[in-house]
């Protein structure tokens, strides 16, 4: 089980020191990821998640992700991209563990608002 304890506008680090963030690959005149900005640790009072379950988020395809605890209310975080239609739009959702390797990704594309 893991609490939140840090939020960045690049991610959430867990009290177990994983960190999540979002990555994307970019070509050249495009930009998309997940919007960690407007969250407070606030949102995250009393919520524990399992991450070594692949159920610790839903995606909301248009819009963003859902990060689901053990008990209480979810959290939802948005996606947002530009792109001018030519290059790609690939966001990932990427844990890290304590060591900084790569626990856990997942292609959550479909989970965001495309702007362009």
């Amino acid at each position: 089980m893991a609490k939140v304890i840090e939020i960045k506008g690049s991610g959430i680090k867990f009290d177990n020191r994983m960190i999540m963030t979002s990555e994307h690959v970019q070509d050249c005149c495009e930009h998309h990821e997940l919007t960690f900005n407007d969250l407070t640790l606030q949102d995250f009072e009393g919520l524990e998640f399992d991450l070594s379950s692949e159920n610790f988020f839903k995606r909301i395809p248009g819009y963003g992700i859902e990060l689901v605890p053990l008990q209480g209310y979810s959290v939802k975080i948005p996606g947002h991209g530009y792109n001018n239609g030519y290059y790609g739009t690939n966001i990932d959702l990427i844990l890290y563990d304590e060591n900084g390797g790569v626990y856990r990704c997942y292609d959550v594309s479909e989970c965001q608002i495309i702007d362009g």
